[in-house]
């Protein structure tokens, strides 16, 4: 059966009824204020329990004087209770039919999408993103339960019986399941990836220990909640809340743990994979980041070249892996793309994500106010900012806000030019040609996404041939180097971006979480 992505905006939209769109997720927004303040416990081995550490606080980054609620600030001890309880788990769960586990995680995907709007509303007061972005995190979310449930019936489990080389010799190849998996999910995409990730983990036949960002972990709590409802076994999922210096450094130290997967920062993920694989071979799969380039040449459509890549640089502030960071614009055309697309970010509304009109909200926390400020500083001082720049005092809005800036003068080796900063700050620069400006989007150490805009076939396919990115576009209005949809376009990052260029939402993902194994019995 053909797969089909929930695109609930989309469908909403088609289908004339885009306002109950915003009337559900405006309700959910405000049954969830009614629970805001309340302290959540880790879930291990099928129980909540407490730390012995105390809690720390998670506020909405869009106005700081709100209390989502309070976790726990675990460390060590009960890291290695939710590995123990992983462990005992892992000899039932592995022993189950891969048609059992399908249909635990078919009930669940179905629980989920009953629960959208509410896991909207909750991704917003994680990290501040408007409701067409949370929305959209959820619907993807949905989408990798679904496919990779799909995944495994398609592929019967990943189990095949081979053609004999003798009559009396019957061979079969099947992949297994490792064992007790960490999971590490960022705050930019708390549902989407999380819920990815761990599915990827559980159903192949693994356990799961997960350390949710500390800047946006309720979504963890409510997926355990589902997969609960749905019939997961006890131990299975299990979800511990803390600093990574402790429940991150326990996951990738502890000698039980099978496997890790990560998606993060490329410092934090090299030095994980390091100390992970320190005492022998560990599987470790990772997502690292990019420096993501657009290139707009001079038979692109300008308009549309101005859209796509303002909406792949500032879309949730630039936070997110496969934002475009530069532009790269041919000498014929620069002055025109740069007017348009600064009168594009212009119009920019930035302000509550709550608000229906919101193109983008806060950063999610002082660090990233911190790199926008230096990041901001170090344009003015090595090139020009020609819009934004600024940082939006509290008086105005009490939360993590800045203005989406334009930067250029820069030269391709720049700091702001080559390294990852995750804020709104694109760099446009003018190249002579098309190729020099290939040699440029990839002389930086990340391969993740990349985008042309050009309406000749032939620039298009030397792009698409000379291009070192993992997942790459032509002329995405929606979005030039952004939004990558589950089943169509598999996510995957080269170079630094990734560890195993194995996609996200591809048909080759779940294999990373199983071993192979040959079988042969003889008469």
């Amino acid at each position: 059966m053909r797969f089909e992505n929930e695109n609930t905006l989309f469908r909403q939209q088609t289908s004339g009824n885009e306002e109950q769109f915003h009337s559900k997720y405006e309700y959910a927004m405000r049954e969830i204020s009614q629970i805001s303040g309340r302290t959540s416990l880790n879930y291990i081995g099928g129980y909540w329990k407490r730390s012995r550490d105390g809690l720390f606080e998670d506020r909405f980054p869009g106005d700081l004087t709100v209390l989502n609620a309070k976790f726990q600030l675990s460390q060590e001890t009960e890291t290695r209770q939710a590995i123990g309880a992983a462990k005992k788990a892992f000899d039932i769960w592995r022993h189950l039919s891969f048609q059992d586990r399908c249909d635990i995680f078919d009930r669940a995907v179905s629980i989920l999408s009953d629960r959208k709007y509410e896991m909207a509303a909750i991704v917003t007061m994680e990290n501040g993103k408007n409701r067409y972005e949370a929305m959209a995190d959820v619907d993807e979310a949905i989408d990798f339960m679904r496919y990779y449930s799909g995944q495994m019936k398609l592929n019967n489990g990943f189990y095949q019986e081979m053609p004999s080389p003798f009559p009396n010799e019957h061979p079969r190849n099947l992949l297994r399941p490792y064992g007790v998996w960490g999971v590490v999910s960022p705050f930019n995409f708390p549902a989407a990836i999380m819920i990815g990730m761990s599915t990827g983990a559980m159903i192949t036949g693994n356990t799961v220990v997960l350390k949710p960002s500390s800047d946006a972990p309720w979504p963890a709590f409510v997926f355990a909640d589902i997969l609960a409802e749905a019939g997961m076994p006890s131990g299975v999922f299990n979800v511990v809340t803390g600093p990574g210096e402790s429940v991150g450094s326990e996951l990738v130290r502890n000698d039980e743990m099978a496997g890790f997967v990560f998606t993060g920062s490329k410092d934090v993920g090299v030095r994980a994979m390091r100390a992970f694989s320190a005492a022998r071979p560990r599987p470790f799969v990772a997502e690292m980041g990019g420096k993501n380039a657009v290139i707009v040449t001079s038979n692109s459509d300008l308009e549309e070249a101005a859209v796509g890549a303002g909406r792949a640089a500032f879309g949730f502030g630039g936070q997110k892996c496969s934002a475009c960071s530069r532009v790269l614009v041919e000498k014929g055309v620069y002055k025109d793309f740069l007017a348009r697309i600064i009168d594009w970010t212009k119009e920019l509304h930035v302000g509550d994500p709550r608000e229906r009109r919101t193109f983008f909200g806060p950063l999610i926390n002082e660090a990233a106010l911190k790199k926008y400020r230096n990041g901001i500083r170090r344009a003015r001082r090595d090139g020009k900012v020609l819009v934004g720049g600024k940082v939006i005092s509290s008086e105005e809005l009490n939360g993590y806000y800045v203005e989406p800036a334009i930067v250029t003068g820069l030269k391709p080796d720049h700091p702001l030019m080559r390294n990852e900063l995750f804020v709104p700050i694109l760099c446009v620069m003018t190249v002579p040609s098309l190729k020099r400006a290939i040699e440029i989007a990839n002389q930086v150490e990340y391969g993740l996404t990349a985008g042309i805009m050009s309406r000749e076939e032939s620039e298009v396919e030397y792009f698409m041939d000379n291009i070192a990115a993992g997942t790459i576009y032509a002329n995405r209005r929606a979005g030039a180097s952004t939004a990558a949809m589950v089943g169509a376009q598999p996510f995957v990052g080269w170079k630094m971006s990734g560890t195993t260029c194995k996609a996200a939402g591809g048909e080759h993902y779940l294999q990373q979480f199983m071993r192979e194994q040959s079988q042969t019995r003889c008469d």
